[in-house]
Formats: structure tokens, C-alpha cells, sequence
């Protein structure tokens, strides 16, 4: 079982436009009451915590980069390293794992710092994204060494994989939206069937992997990269992490960016309602562009989705078009405007009875080449998510919310509803929190930009991150488009205001608006 839509990574974007596709743990913040670095138990990695010479004192071994299972080599001005961290944060001085860096020095003289990016997910390789993302960032580079990671769990920072290729495409089988009894166990079976080989590969890794202890991460490369402050970009998931680790470490914070912003005040089952209303309001959008109204635009698509279910599409290849597929399709040209006529062009071959442009989109999103081998994205975003999440929901709790579900979104309320059962079903380790803490009093000004078209992170969530920073912590920016994220996607107000903050420290007004 692959989830459809997380708090979504960015990393396929590039791919997708190129080609047109034709238990309770104590280490939780709210759990020990940490607040702002400070609790009873001081945990490790916090401000009040010594942590040992031989990880703050470590010296990078930058060198020539090298091809990941993700992406060839990036070109000459990149250099990669590892970095020592401890696998479990309360032990700081036990065994340690490593995280693979990548970095471009600044270009300019007038260096201000590090600036960490991190693209979302979770479970979005840095080390693969950062050299494209680089592309629309060169402004900033003239001031920062652009510096991202795989962090712990993904890719090259000893990476989890919980299937092999071959489980991957067979699990494609399973319905997402289970109609009968067969269907609704094979469902929970093959998400019981995911938790157990992550463990079973994963090992002690997997209770290691949390939000909380990758924010603790980024204060350590805070400390071996030189810097007395962290400046940051987070996208996405990214936010989330951004916004824990200004709440464990409030008095480190330098110039944050968070663009596409998770709603911190959500649980799990509201996360998944946000995005069914996200993705049904992208969808609208999109519908209405072509010239239809969005009511009769969807229950032509809720049709499409039907006949797809009661007889899977052929396609170009040996594989056939199930109606999760054909979902997952038409999910990935939502992230971005430029992309809706390639969707145009996919729905009206599916119309035809040709499944093969959204299989297309459906493989891209879902990581898989035409060889038949499969990323492991997901497979990280998962172990993440679900040791952050606490909640875990029944089969009886989703079948109750559905109703509401599909009343919100006719087109991904029903998977989603079922998601929020069946992402975590049966999971081997606890969650730690029902929402994460990002409170984060003394912290300085951080910038949130929230795009009114976001169909994954929808634009309430800004303001409720703002809201949950604090008076005076949490800045937001509004811009009036489409797409998943904002900065770097053509809007001159919005890059000109996140440059200016990010080169110059100018906070802009709480509140401004790009159009």
C-alpha cells in the first residue's frame, strides 16, 4: 500500500515537468514538557545539555560528490559529507549513525551563514533536491552555503526499505478504497505486511527516526558547520520540522522560511481532511480553467473512477490502470499549475478507455522507473510519520468518518478517509505525539508564506502556524496562486520578499499579500 499524499516532498517535481509525462516516547516535546529547550529532564540536545566533544567538535570531510540511487552526480561546485550523529538523542555519547550532507559555498564575500533546506515528506531526499532546487535559489547563494541532508531514515543517511520492487508493483493490486470485505482485509493486511518489513529491516533504526530527533540533528550541524545561528528553509514537511525545532531551540533561531505550511494544531485524521479539502479545491480550480464548472467536472471524474474500478484501463505496457492508480494520477499534476494540461491530456485518453498517460503520472509520483525499480521515499515518509503520529485510528473509526470524508472531497475523500486507518495500521512502534509543539517564546521573527491554491498544505494551516509560534515569532506572507509551495514559482513580490528577508534580516509586515 502506497499513501497517496503525505505533507508532500517535492522531489518528483522536476521529473514530472521535464519529461511532461506525456509509544508515547519522553523524547515528544509535549510529552516532557519541554518548552523551549527547557524541562525537568533537560533532554539531550537540548541548549542545557553538554553534548560530547567528539560530535560537536567533528570535522566534515567535504568531498567530491557521488551518484545516488535518486539522481547522478552533481556537478564540481557541490561537495558532500557525513555527519556523526547519535542514533538515540538520550544517549548522546552511545552509538551514532550517519547523515549524509551536500553543500555549494557561498559566491559572494559578504557570507552570512549556512542555510539548511529541507524539502519535505517526510522522507524527501536533500541531498538529491538541493542541487535542482538550486536553480531558483542563486540569489541566495551569493550570501549562504546552501547546505541540505538526508536525514535519518532516508536515503544516503541510512535510508529504510521496507519492500522490494517486486512487493512494490504487487501491492499496487490492493484498493485503496475498499468496497467489499475481501477487499477492506487485504487492505489492512498489506499495511500490517508494510510495518513488519520495515522492522524487520529498519531494526532499532525506526524508533530513532522522529521529527523531534531530526530538529535535534540540525542544532548539532548547527554547531559542526560554524554557525551561531540556524537560518533554514523548510518546504512543506519541512515546516513542521522548522517549527519543532524553534520550539526546542528558541534562542538559536537566525532567519527561518517556511513555504507550504503544515497545520501544527492538526491530528492525523485532520491532516488527512485538510488535504481531501486541499486537493478537491486544486481540483476545482483546475476544472474550472478548462471551462467546466467544478460539480460537473468532478462526478465526471468520480464516473471515470467508478469504470476504473469495476474494469482497471490497458495500457502501453503489461500493466493495467486500477482505479488507485488512476488516483494517484491525477493527484500529481495538482502540485503544479504548469502541469494541468498534461492532465487535460490524461483524462480525456483515460475517457477513451487508455490508462496510459496516468499510469505515466501515477509512476512518477510514486517513484518508479521504467525498469520497474521503485524509490524509497516512501517507504522513509512512513517510518516518520508514524512514529510522530500517536493516533491510531480503527477500521470502524474510518468507516464512520467516511460520509464526512467524501462530502468534503467525492474524488479523495474516500481514500483518505480509509488512509487515516490504514497508514499506521498495526504499526511496530508507538507514535509520540497527537500534534507537534512549535510553540516557541523568544525565538526571533520567523517568515511563513502560505499559498491560497496549495492543494497539500492548504493556506488555513499558515495562521494556525502562526498562531502556535506566538505573538510576535510567526510573520505571514500571503500569495494569491496555485501550485504546492510559492517561492521560486514566479511571483516577483513573493521572492523578492523571502530574498530581502533571508540577505538583508527585513521582516516584512505581518499579514502582506502577493497577488
Amino acid at each position: 500500500m502506497a499513501r497517496f499524499v503525505r505533507w508532500t516532498a517535492l522531489t518528483a517535481a522536476a521529473a514530472l515537468l521535464a519529461t511532461g509525462c506525456g509509544g508515547g516516547s519522553s523524547d515528544d516535546p509535549k510529552a516532557d514538557g519541554d518548552t523551549g529547550g527547557t524541562s525537568a529532564s533537560a533532554p539531550a540536545g537540548s541548549p542545557e545539555t553538554a553534548l560530547p566533544s567528539s560530535l560537536t567538535s567533528q570535522e566534515l570531510d567535504w568531498g567530491r560528490c557521488r551518484a545516488t540511487e535518486g539522481s547522478p552526480a552533481p556537478g564540481d561546485e557541490w561537495q558532500c559529507a557525513d555527519l556523526k550523529a547519535p542514533l538515540d538523542w538520550k544517549k548522546p555519547e552511545g552509538r551514532t549513525i550517519d547523515l549524509a550532507l551536500i553543500r555549494a559555498k557561498a559566491t559572494g564575500d559578504d557570507r552570512i551563514g549556512s542555510l539548511l533546506f529541507n524539502f519535505g515528506g517526510p522522507g524527501g531526499s536533500g541531498v538529491d533536491r538541493l542541487p535542482w532546487y538550486s536553480t531558483g535559489a542563486s540569489a541566495l547563494r551569493e550570501r549562504y552555503d546552501l547546505v541540505s541532508w538526508d536525514p535519518r531514515g532516508v536515503g544516503s543517511s541510512e535510508g529504510v526499505r521496507c519492500r522490494r520492487d517486486q512487493e512494490i508493483q504487487a501491492s499496487e493490486a490492493v484498493d485503496l478504497t475498499p468496497d467489499t470485505a475481501a477487499e477492506e482485509t487485504a487492505y489492512f493486511k498489506d499495511a500490517a505486511d508494510f510495518g513488519k518489513g520495515c522492522q524487520k529491516t529498519g531494526g532499532s533504526l525506526i524508533a530513532h527516526v522522529s521529527t523531534t530527533d531530526t530538529a535535534r540533528d540540525m542544532d548539532l550541524m548547527r554547531q559542526v558547520l560554524g554557525d551561531e545561528k540556524t537560518h533554514y528553509f523548510g518546504i512543506s514537511y519541512g515546516t513542521e520540522l522548522g517549527g519543532v525545532y524553534a520550539h526546542l531551540f528558541p534562542k538559536n533561531v537566525g532567519r527561518i522560511v517556511l513555504d507550504a505550511v503544515v497545520d501544527p494544531s492538526a491530528d492525523a485524521a485532520g491532516h488527512a481532511e485538510n488535504q481531501a479539502r486541499g486537493f478537491q479545491r486544486a481540483l476545482n480550480n483546475y476544472l474550472e480553467s478548462t471551462g467546466k464548472s467544478a460539480g460537473e467536472g468532478t462526478r465526471e471524474v468520480v464516473d471515470l473512477l467508478k469504470r476504473i474500478d469495476a474494469k482497471p484501463l490497458p495500457t502501453s505496457s503489461s500493466r493495467d490502470l486500477t482505479e488507485s492508480l488512476a488516483l494517484t494520477g491525477i493527484i500529481r499534476p495538482l502540485y503544479s499549475k504548469a502541469s494541468w494540461p498534461t492532465l487535460t491530456s490524461a483524462l480525456q485518453a483515460a475517457q477513451q478507455g487508455d490508462g496510459t498517460e496516468l499510469l505515466a503520472l501515477a509512476d512518477d509520483y510514486n517513484d518508479r522507473q521504467d525498469s520497474g525499480k521503485y524509490g524509497t521515499g516512501s517507504h522513509s515518509q512512513r517510518v516518520i510519520s508514524c512514529l510522530d503520529d500517536r493516533q491510531r485510528p480503527t477500521p470502524e473509526d474510518a468507516k464512520k468518518a467516511l460520509p464526512h470524508f467524501e462530502k468534503v472531497s467525492p474524488v479523495f475523500g474516500p481514500m483518505l478517509g480509509w488512509d487515516t486507518a490504514g497508514w499506521c495500521h498495526d504499526w511496530p512502534v508507538p507514535g509520540q505525539y497527537d500534534t507537534p509543539e512549535v510553540s516557541a517564546p523568544g525565538s526571533a521573527p520567523i517568515l511563513l508564506i502560505g499559498n491560497t491554491g496549495d492543494p497539500a498544505t492548504p493556506y488555513e494551516g499558515t495562521r494556525r502556524m502562526a498562531d502556535e509560534l506566538g505573538e510576535g515569532v510567526g510573520v505571514m506572507l500571503t500569495w494569491k496562486g496555485e501550485g504546492h509551495s510559492a517561492y521560486a514559482k514566479g511571483s516577483s513580490c513573493v521572492d523578492s520578499t523571502i530574498n530581502d528577508y533571508l540577505l538583508e534580516g527585513t521582516v516584512p509586515k505581518d499579514g502582506k499579500v502577493c497577488s
